[in-house]
């Protein structure tokens, strides 16, 4: 894809959304029931859409929001809702929905005092504190939030009492009985106003950030950073993490400047992605731009998404990190220093994750639990602590604390924004030199994902492709080691197919919301390499196309 003129450069002012227009349309507009596109869809990470395209409205929230609270019910889920909300603009609106409609269903609700936001980690810690020791009366929560998507979309995610994304025999459920109650035009939705819900009792105000706050030091050794004296620069991108900053910096010592303090629902301040469009993505160099710009007044710098379940960790020997390289350093890291940590926890990452994340557990003697695409799969070795880290090519990672129990079920960009100082402070090192240091000893790899036009029937083609349908023995020039139609590390489908040879690999999959399928890739031989790979993989998707009408 060929990157946009104005990428890296502040957003245009026709760019901005109108927001009135926005929460006018999001109570105004409705779904139009006959158009299943415009119905309750959960993907990967929940519900999402936007009010001008009738795909996340009032209706939509507050239909899921009854189906969630009759979900809990007839699961017998007790004990109190933890619900947070993100700076997209919609998710105030869609906020003051959910606690209407929850509320009047007498669901016991746990929000951020005085209608502040709250990141998506904390929520999912906050979840799991609750229920430690716990078989009854057990919490869940709900984070509204479209991670980051453009400004003027909205998302709603639900998190069961395991603190993690739900996995989908849960959403399925609740989208079908959601969409149902849009079909019935809302009828047997309970709700009352937002001001009568407050004053029944049922909505509880704290501060969530204090008990997250206090806990830090059990995930990431913040005595290191603190001794280290390093300087730490830090760019929320106007998120819901944003005030977490100065109260982590006063509560253990640091030297955190916190370079934007702007809250703006139309996402003013963003430099444009690399299409041009306003997208808050910490991954990129582009939306990074403002940042990466300031790299050398700082020993390490970082940025997040508006939930803060991802990272961008900005060095000063290589600014913005790729997310693979990342992983793999944080991953050689805390197998390494972590010692109260059980000899045999496995290394979790998602199958279209960089290989060089095999090579170095393979060195360092560890087992790598490979899963599909999503969070929701890690959640169970979390859990139990039977997986130590877990991340995916998107920049999303969480870990055990030191002790080796569980910190959160869900992406915490806060403690891997931390977890580089960590590395920075105990080492000497930053995480750019530490993954320098791979590339000599395994090799220096070239990953990539293209976006590829396809129709609905060829989208579902792919994502229940049999291993058999790739007939070739040869990928890009070397011989195919292994053809993959489910994961390694659970045996789920992946929906659709990976195929790796010694030296590169690619994986089609088809796109949960647009009409493309995704192919990623990667090399350790070489752009040419890479190149071809993405040829002959593009041909390989093609033959299982053939008999698709």
């Amino acid at each position: 894809m060929a990157i946009h003129s104005e990428a890296g450069k502040p957003a245009a002012q026709e760019q901005l959304v109108n927001v009135a227009h926005l929460i006018s349309a999001y109570y105004s507009n409705k779904p139009d029931k006959s158009d299943v596109s415009q119905g309750v869809t959960f993907g990967t990470s929940g519900h999402r859409g936007s009010a001008f395209k009738n795909t996340f409205t009032d209706t939509h929230i507050a239909a899921i929001s009854q189906a969630l609270a009759e979900y809990r019910d007839a699961n017998g889920i007790t004990g109190p809702m933890y619900v947070g909300m993100d700076t997209h603009a919609l998710s105030e609106a869609a906020f003051t929905t959910a606690i209407e409609v929850l509320a009047a269903n007498q669901v016991k609700l746990v929000v951020q005092q005085e209608r502040g936001y709250t990141p998506t980690p904390v929520i999912s810690h906050a979840i799991l504190d609750y229920n430690d020791g716990k078989d009854t009366g057990l919490a869940d929560g709900v984070v509204i939030t479209p991670s980051h998507n453009p400004p003027e979309d909205g998302g709603f995610k639900y998190n069961p009492p395991h603190g993690g994304p739900a996995d989908s025999d849960v959403t399925n459920q609740i989208q079908a009985r959601a969409n149902a109650i849009i079909q019935a035009d809302l009828q047997g939705v309970k709700r009352m106003s937002y001001q009568i819900a407050c004053d029944t009792g049922l909505v509880q105000e704290v501060d969530f950030s204090d008990n997250y706050i206090n806990q830090l030091d059990q995930v990431v050794d913040m005595q290191a950073i603190a001794n280290a004296g390093l300087k730490l620069g830090t760019d929320p991108l106007g998120g819901a993490g944003l005030h977490y900053w100065d109260k982590i910096a006063k509560r253990y010592g640091l030297n955190i400047d916190v370079v934007n303090r702007k809250v703006d629902h139309q996402f003013g301040f963003m430099r444009r992605d690399k299409d041009g469009k306003i997208r808050m993505d910490c991954s990129s160099q582009y939306a990074m731009a403002g940042l990466i710009d300031l790299k050398d007044r700082f020993d390490l710098a970082f940025g997040n998404d508006p939930d803060f379940d991802r990272h961008g960790i900005v060095t000063k020997t290589n600014g913005l990190m790729n997310p693979n390289h990342y992983l793999a350093v944080a991953i050689e890291y805390l197998y390494s220093h972590r010692k109260e940590w059980p000899a045999d926890l496995k290394v979790g990452k998602t199958l279209v994750s960089s290989s060089m994340i095999d090579r170095v557990a393979l060195d360092a003697g560890l087992t790598v639990a490979e899963m599909p695409v999503g969070f929701k799969w890690f959640v169970q070795g979390m859990l139990n602590s039977k997986i130590g880290f877990a991340g995916e090519e998107s920049a999303g990672g969480i870990f055990l604390r030191r002790n080796g129990k569980p910190w959160a079920t869900d992406k915490d960009g806060i403690i891997l924004c931390l977890l580089a100082a960590e590395i920075l402070a105990v080492t000497g090192k930053d995480p750019s030199e530490h993954y320098q240091a791979f590339t000599e000893k395994f090799g220096a790899p070239l990953y990539t994902r293209i976006d590829v036009a396809a129709t609905h029937a060829q989208k579902q083609a792919l994502s229940k492709a049999d291993k058999n349908a790739i007939t070739s023995t040869d990928l890009a020039g070397e011989p195919i080691i292994s053809i993959q139609t489910h994961a390694s590390g659970n045996n789920a489908a992946i929906g659709g197919v990976k195929v790796a040879t010694e030296n590169g690999w690619f994986a089609a999959r088809p796109s949960g919301t647009e009409e493309i399928y995704k192919i990623y890739a990667e090399s350790f031989n070489g752009e040419k390499h890479l190149q071809l790979l993405i040829e002959e993989a593009q041909k390989l998707v093609a033959r299982i196309f053939e008999n698709v009408t």
